[in-house]
C-alpha cells in the first residue's frame, strides 16, 4: 500500500472506532457507524448536513476538501470552536478524533453551529462560498466538461490556433485524479514558475468510470502526452519531448565531435549511421549534460547560444499531470497500418481523409512579376484563406511555401502567377535522425517519414503478438512503461520480468493519433502509441475563439467559429 492508501486506511479505521461512541454521546445510535463508507450516513444526520454530501466525500481529490469540512465540523459539533482545534480537526484528524473520543470523554456534543438569525461574518461568507465553488467546479472538471485551449496549428484547419473548447470527460469515461493533492484548476506548473502544482508522495491509482462509448476513428481525442513521463524543468522546453530533445543532443556531440569527417554528407544519413554504431558514447553524455542541467543543442529563439540553454534539471510527471495534447484518432486497437505518400492506409484500405487536412505544398511563380508585386499577392492569399500569416517567411527555390487545404490549394494553382503547384516530398533520408518512430536506427524504421510511414499494427486489449529483436523497437515502450514489465534483451533472447519471451499479450488498448496539419504535427509518427490511461476525453465544443497575432495578422474575435461543435 501507498502513503496515501495508508493514511485513508488509518482514517476510516478511526471512523468505525470514534463514530460509535461519538454518535452515543450526541444521543443518535446507528449499526451504520460501525461499517466503512455508509457510516457518513448517520455522521452527516448529528452535523445537519444534506445526505448527498456523501457522494463528495466518495470523489477522489474532492473528498480531500470534505473530508476536512467535515471533520472540522465535528470538532464544532463538540464545542472545539478555538482556530487551533479547527486546523489539527482539519489537518490531523487521525489524533484529533482518537484524542476527542477516548481522552477528552467529557466533551459534551453541542451540536453544530447555528446561525439562525445571526449574521455570518464577510470573511465567513466569503470563505464557505469559495470552498463550495471550488467544490462544484472540480466536480464538473474532473468528471464532466473541462476547458481547453488549442496552442499550436498543429489541428489546422479543423482547429485553429485561439480556439477554446470544451472537453467531455463523459464520452470515454472519467478518469479519477492521481494526484488528488493539487492546487485547484491548475495543470502541473505553478503559473509563473516551475514548480509543481501537486503533491508527488499522495498519489492514487489509474482508474477510469464507465463512459458513453469508445475511441472511435476521426474522433478529435484530448490526452495526456505519453513521452512526457520526463521534462526539462525549463518555461519553454517542459512541455516538448524530453526523448526527441535527448536524440537531438546526442546527434549534436557526434556532429560536434566529427565536423570535418562528414562536411560532404548532403542527405545526413552517412553521419546518422556512423552515429548509430557508436550511439550509446553520446547518448551518455547527453544524459550527463541533462543532469547537469544544460543542453548545447538547445536554442533561444532559435538560436544556439554559447555554453547551451541552462534549466533546472529533469522532472518525473505522472500521468495525469503530463502536458494535454489534442490530435485526431486515426488508428484504432488492431488496426494495420500504413502511410503511402500522405494517403493513411487502414488494413490496406485508404481511409477518408478529414475534412480540414492540410499539406504543405511548394507554390512556383512566373517570373515576370517583382518581388514587391509577389509579395502583396501573397499577403493577399493568406489573409483570403486565413492562413497562418508566417508563412510569409517561407520561400522555396522558385516561389514560396504555403500551408494549406487541397481546396485551397486548387485556388491558388489558378492564380496568374502561379507556374505550378506541389505538395512537398519528404525524401527517405529525411528521418536521418531517427525522429520517427519507433525512433530507431534500423531498417525498415530509418526510412520511415511523415508522408510514407508503416506498416504498422496497432496493439489491443488482450491480443497477443510474436516478438522478436526486429518489432521489439515498436513495442518495447508499450511493454516495458505503460504496462510496467521489466524487459532485457540478452543477445538475441527478450525476457519479460526474468522470463524469456517470443510473445506477449497486451494489458490495454492503444491509439494512433494525427494532426489534421499533416507537416506541421508532431504525433503518433514521431512518439508512437497512445495508451487508453492516457486519453482524457472528447473535444466536443468551441466556446470562444480569438486570432493569436503569433499565427495571425491580428487578434480579432472570431465571432463565426463561437458555439459550434467540433468536427
Amino acid at each position: 500500500m501507498r502513503i496515501p492508501e495508508i493514511f485513508l486506511a488509518l482514517l476510516i479505521i478511526i471512523y468505525c472506532v470514534a463514530l460509535p461512541k461519538l454518535l452515543k454521546r450526541a444521543g443518535h445510535t446507528s449499526a451504520l457507524a460501525y461499517f466503512p463508507l455508509v457510516q457518513f450516513f448517520p455522521f452527516l444526520k448529528i452535523l445537519k448536513r444534506p445526505w448527498w454530501w456523501f457522494f463528495l466525500l466518495i470523489i477522489p481529490g474532492v473528498n480531500l476538501i470534505m473530508l476536512m469540512i467535515i471533520n472540522v465540523e465535528l470538532g464544532i459539533a463538540f464545542d472545539k470552536r478555538k482556530t487551533q482545534d479547527q486546523w489539527l480537526f482539519a489537518i490531523l484528524p487521525w489524533y484529533s478524533i482518537l484524542n476527542l473520543t477516548f481522552k477528552e470523554k467529557d466533551q459534551a456534543f453541542v451540536g453544530p453551529r447555528d446561525w439562525t438569525g445571526k449574521k455570518k461574518s464577510f470573511a465567513r461568507e466569503w470563505s464557505e462560498a469559495i470552498v463550495f465553488a471550488i467544490v462544484a467546479a472540480s466536480v464538473i472538471r474532473t468528471f464532466f466538461l473541462e476547458a481547453f485551449t488549442i496552442p499550436t496549428p498543429s489541428m489546422e484547419r479543423s482547429m485553429l490556433v485561439g480556439d477554446y473548447l470544451f472537453v467531455s470527460k463523459m464520452s470515454y469515461g472519467a478518469k479519477l485524479p492521481q494526484t488528488p493533492v493539487s492546487i485547484p484548476f491548475v495543470h502541473n506548473a505553478i503559473p509563473g514558475t516551475m514548480a509543481n502544482s501537486y503533491v508527488e508522495w499522495f498519489s492514487l491509482p489509474n482508474y477510469r468510470l464507465p463512459g458513453f462509448g469508445d475511441v472511435e476513428r476521426f474522433d478529435p481525442v484530448v490526452f495526456n502526452f505519453p513521452n512526457g513521463d520526463t521534462v526539462l524543468v525549463h518555461p519553454y522546453y517542459a512541455g516538448h519531448d524530453y526523448y526527441g530533445i535527448l536524440r537531438e543532443e546526442a546527434y549534436f556531440l557526434f556532429r560536434k565531435e566529427n565536423r570535418t569527417s562528414y562536411l560532404t554528407d548532403t542527405t545526413g544519413l552517412a553521419a546518422y549511421k556512423a552515429f548509430a554504431a557508436n550511439s550509446s558514447k553520446y547518448f551518455t553524455q547527453a544524459r550527463s549534460n541533462f543532469n547537469e542541467g544544460f543542453c548545447l543543442s538547445c536554442s533561444e529563439d532559435g538560436q544556439l547560444v554559447a555554453g547551451g540553454v541552462k534549466f533546472q534539471g529533469l522532472r518525473h510527471r505522472p500521468i495525469d499531470k503530463k502536458e494535454n495534447y489534442i490530435k485526431r484518432c486515426i488508428g484504432l486497437p488492431g488496426d494495420n497500418l500504413e502511410i503511402k505518400d500522405q494517403q493513411v492506409m487502414i488494413n490496406g484500405a485508404a481511409i477518408e481523409n478529414p475534412q480540414g487536412l492540410q499539406f504543405t505544398y511548394n507554390v512556383d511563380i512566373t517570373t515576370s512579376y517583382s518581388q514587391q508585386q509577389l509579395e502583396k499577392a501573397l499577403v493577399k492569399i493568406i489573409e483570403e484563406h486565413e492562413l497562418n500569416y508566417q508563412e510569409i517567411s517561407q520561400r522555396s527555390e522558385n516561389g514560396f511555401v504555403l500551408t494549406m487545404t487541397r481546396e485551397v490549394a486548387d485556388k491558388v494553382k489558378k492564380l496568374s502567377f502561379v507556374d505550378s503547384i506541389y505538395v512537398q516530398q519528404f525524401p527517405l533520408e529525411e528521418n536521418n535522425m531517427a525522429r520517427y518512430f519507433p525512433n530507431v536506427s534500423q531498417e525498415p524504421y530509418l526510412h520511415w517519414t511523415a508522408d510514407n510511414f508503416g506498416p504498422i499494427h496497432i496493439p489491443a486489449k488482450g491480443e497477443t503478438i510474436d516478438l522478436n529483436l526486429g518489432n521489439l523497437p515498436v513495442y518495447r515502450r508499450a511493454i516495458e512503461v505503460y504496462e510496467e514489465n521489466k524487459l532485457e534483451v540478452k543477445g538475441d533472447k527478450i525476457f519479460i520480468n526474468g522470463a524469456e519471451a517470443k510473445s506477449y499479450t497486451f494489458k490495454s488498448n492503444y491509439y494512433w493519433m494525427m494532426g489534421d496539419n499533416r507537416h506541421h504535427s508532431a504525433d503518433s509518427r514521431v512518439w508512437g502509441f497512445v495508451p487508453e490511461s492516457h486519453v482524457v476525453g472528447k473535444a466536443v465544443f468551441t466556446w470562444f475563439s480569438k486570432e493569436d497575432p503569433n499565427y495571425r495578422r491580428n487578434n480579432r474575435t472570431r465571432w463565426e467559429r463561437m458555439f459550434k461543435f467540433v468536427d
